[in-house]
């Protein structure tokens, strides 16, 4: 029978890296050293076998190194994608992700964001169904929070990386009144107790400007509700000639429901995604889309909110600027 090998002690680490037992102790924990000397105190660790036990860990540091992630709506398929994201890149700095579901209601949010809190985490990531709720001022007191997609209302926030939706919003606008396109309607995710988004706010005074009629109709992420609402849009006596979407999986949606009713895309109606999810480029036709770069954000909300775990001084404010992928889900309107 083999014998178990023996745990190493941070002793031996110490001793391989010629450190103090108190500097590896801190090496471990990301804090009071050089990212270099970090590095190399986590190799010799790794090559000993040392494993700080969590419970000394969390005891000695007061952190879990559990980072809460609140995601909107996980029917979206691009949430989803950030959250696989973020998980990984937390866990690259030795930190764990736990990823909740709102589910789009404002209030299960709230509700879960005060357990994360109850459950110790170290900070809270999230992509607010409800920007402007009272629980952030609640919450931020206690622990770091960096939101993604909108600022949080009062600026209670630690950090944030947000969108920059005007952009986005005018980018896809323009694209679709450039092709003639002169009724749009815009199926968004928001509810009827949020309605101060900013995409949804930007997407009244950009279609004025521009000169385009705009229908903003909520609907849901999850495929088969999506496709319910897209029948319901267009089968409308006036339905609009182009359909521009706050999520690509509301636009997967919009392609059922144009087959359900033999209607062709992009020659009966045009349609445009907002988040440029990998399987956009994947349909027939591949869909136009605002691309915000995800591995960008991923990267971005882990570096803030590390930072606010360590007490480091970060940049805190991080706008992301959207570009428009056209592709040829979107042509010229049929009536011209």
């Amino acid at each position: 029978m083999a014998q178990q090998r023996k745990r190493a002690t941070i002793r031996e680490v110490a001793k391989a890296t010629g450190l103090s037992p108190a500097a590896v102790s801190y090496a471990l924990r990301g804090i009071q050293t050089s990212e270099e000397t970090q590095q190399r105190v986590r190799q010799a660790a790794a090559e000993l076998g040392y494993e700080a036990h969590p419970i000394a860990r969390a005891l000695a540091s007061g952190r879990t190194g559990m980072v809460g992630l609140l995601c909107g709506s996980l029917e979206d398929l691009w949430q989803q994608s950030l959250a696989v994201g973020i998980g990984r890149a937390l866990f690259a700095r030795d930190r764990y992700a736990i990823i909740l579901d709102a589910a789009g209601d404002p209030e299960r949010e709230a509700m879960l964001a005060r357990q994360l809190r109850d459950q110790r985490v170290d900070g809270l990531i999230v992509q607010p169904v409800d920007p402007a709720g009272d629980v952030w001022a609640e919450l931020g007191e206690s622990l770091p929070i960096v939101s993604i997609g909108d600022s949080l209302r009062g600026g209670h926030a630690y950090g944030e990386v947000v969108f920059d939706n005007r952009a986005g919003v005018t980018l896809a606008l323009e694209h679709l009144h450039q092709l003639g396109h002169r009724h749009v309607a815009v199926l968004t995710p928001t509810r009827a107790s949020t309605p101060d988004r900013p995409a949804d706010v930007h997407v009244n005074a950009e279609a004025e400007r521009i000169g385009i009629r705009v229908d903003v109709v909520t609907s849901p992420q999850a495929l088969h509700s999506a496709t319910e609402t897209a029948l319901a849009v267009l089968g409308r006596p006036d339905p609009p000639s182009a359909l521009f979407c706050f999520s690509d999986s509301i636009a997967y949606g919009v392609y059922a429901a144009t087959r359900e009713l033999g209607l062709s895309v992009p020659g009966d109606v045009s349609v445009a995604g907002f988040d440029n999810h990998p399987m956009s480029a994947l349909l027939t036709p591949p869909l136009t889309s605002v691309d915000w770069d995800i591995e960008d954000i991923v990267h971005s909300a882990v570096r803030v909110i590390v930072g606010g775990i360590e007490g480091k001084p970060r940049r805190r404010r991080i706008v992301c600027e959207p570009s428009l992928l056209p592709r040829e889900s979107t042509g010229k309107c049929p009536s011209q």
